[in-house]
């Protein structure tokens, strides 16, 4: 009975590495696309690192920015908490500031205690390792209020990662976007780690099927679908979304009358 489930389990490990690496090589013989110019709507965030000629350094990729955009814009302009892991020369807790306004709430986080000198009025700096989880639990999250963006800046390295997104994925608020930078080299861990997370958003819980045809498939929601929306994959950025409200169950409805072949089912 053992060694049965040892070789399904293998075989099933087999071809989920396949279909990996079936993925991965594909890339390689897409064919190419012409590529057109298309003119970049304004970003504010990105102006404001153009600008930086003299001041505090920020260090980022430039695609960074659309994706910044694309997540983050509806904050702006309200009372929101934001934390970035990774102050580094403090330079990016001021491009935060400017982007999401006067009502925003920034939290620095980072292991290096001289970064303290970056704490002023509209900036709170906490000095602590990502990797440990008493200083999330014990320390920050008692501190600081549900956050509605995290931005993981920090040691970029599987473990902190992991153990970020884990203790801080809950202290976020419904709506609420975390996004982790720098997820580099192919079959990174974390990104690894990332395509667990994806497994268990495509999970169904209990199924149920019925004739009433606005709730033809019934799946009750696991833990993790009733709080998270959406998980996005860019170069080097991961990013989740977590849903407005608890999402109960998902539903298949069918509208219509007639099946092909005229079958009604």
């Amino acid at each position: 009975m053992v060694v049965s489930l040892l070789r399904r389990l293998l075989r099933r490990l087999s071809r989920q590495w396949r279909a990996i690496n079936r993925g991965y090589n594909s890339c390689n013989y897409w064919p190419g696309e012409d590529s057109a110019t298309v003119e970049q709507p304004d970003n504010q965030l990105r102006t404001f690192f153009d600008n930086r000629k003299v001041g505090n350094v920020i260090w980022k990729w430039l695609h960074y920015f659309e994706i910044y955009e694309r997540h983050f814009s509806r904050f702006r302009g309200q009372e929101v908490h934001v934390a970035e892991i990774g102050v580094a020369s403090g330079g990016s807790l001021e491009m935060w500031r400017d982007y999401f306004g006067p009502k925003a709430h920034i939290y620095g986080v980072d292991i290096n205690p001289d970064c303290k000198v970056y704490e002023r009025d509209g900036f709170k700096v906490f000095i602590g390792d990502q990797a440990d989880r008493s200083f999330w639990r014990d320390y920050f999250c008692t501190k600081v209020p549900k956050l509605d963006i995290v931005i993981d800046d920090g040691g970029h390295k599987y473990e902190q990662q992991v153990v970020s997104l884990e203790e801080l994925l809950p202290h976020l608020r419904p709506n609420g976007v975390y996004l982790c930078e720098d997820v580099f080299s192919a079959f990174n861990l974390f990104a690894s780690y990332v395509g667990g997370l994806a497994h268990k958003l495509n999970e169904p819980a209990t199924v149920r099927e019925s004739l009433d045809p606005e709730r033809r498939i019934v799946s009750d929601t696991t833990v993790f679908q009733k709080r998270v929306n959406s998980i996005h994959l860019y170069p080097f950025v991961v990013v989740v979304e977590k849903n407005r409200a608890d999402v109960p169950e998902l539903v298949a409805s069918t509208h219509g009358t007639e099946w092909l072949g005229g079958v009604r089912r």
